[in-house]
């Protein structure tokens, strides 16, 4: 079956929705727009462990990209324009998301309204098996905060591609008080992307095996923010 590449890479008509919400979701989507280039145009970004990513996707491998919530305006800012697919909910703030990834070079895999996640999954490995990179916010889309899904690693097992795990650390940023404690990055802030070791879920793992890779993802991207945090500390810099 072919792929609908403009369904994932295209705005969806809001028909489901009343006026009033079909406003604000034009909005609220064209501010969040606004705000990662905003914010993305003024940090000063380096990177640490790229060569750990290249080995990984050495031959036809794609990436499936693996970070917290609370780091999603420097990461949608950073990977923007890699035609990265990222799965998002079928609910108002999922559109909400999907109409700003989509318009700074992304895709979204929203899945069908009665599958819902499950249809965004499959649909996701269709389109990674297609050679696209995916993309996960590993404890969205309403936490528990730092607490990994399982999907990243179901996609992984089913693409045969590596979880390639990272953590984006600013100098200076703000907190919300959300669920995730989402950082806003404060402008002109040093941002260092620290890439963490590539995660490879065999194509006969079993549920107990992606279990144990769950963990090793939560495991690796909770060491990442640690490391972030002491390269913070020593550069003198707070929130």
């Amino acid at each position: 079956m072919a792929l609908n590449l403009q369904k994932v890479f295209g705005n969806e008509a809001l028909d489901e929705y009343g006026f009033a919400d079909r406003i604000k979701i034009r909005i609220i989507s064209r501010v969040f727009i606004s705000l990662v280039r905003a914010i993305g145009l003024t940090l000063r970004l380096d990177v640490e462990g790229q060569e750990k990513v290249d080995r990984a996707l050495a031959g036809s491998k794609r990436p499936i990209y693996c970070f917290w919530h609370d780091r999603i305006l420097s990461s949608t800012y950073f990977f923007r324009n890699r035609k990265i697919i990222v799965m998002t909910s079928q609910s108002f703030d999922g559109e909400c998301i999907a109409r700003t990834i989509i318009n700074l070079g992304y895709g979204a895999a929203r899945g069908s309204s009665s599958r819902g996640g499950v249809g965004a999954l499959i649909d996701m490995i269709k389109f990674v098996k297609d050679g696209h990179p995916g993309a996960f916010t590993v404890d969205g889309p309403r936490g528990p905060r730092h607490e990994a899904k399982a999907g990243p690693c179901i996609l992984a097992k089913k693409t045969g591609n590596p979880l390639i795990p990272f953590v984006i650390e600013t100098t200076s940023f703000w907190q919300m008080r959300s669920w995730d404690r989402l950082q806003i990055p404060k402008p002109f802030s040093r941002a260092r992307v620290f890439f963490g070791d590539p995660i490879f879920v065999p194509a006969d793992a079993s549920d107990e095996d992606i279990e144990i890779k769950r963990i090793e993802l939560q495991t690796e991207l909770i060491g990442l923010v640690e490391k972030g945090a002491l390269w913070r500390e020593a550069h003198g810099s707070n929130h």
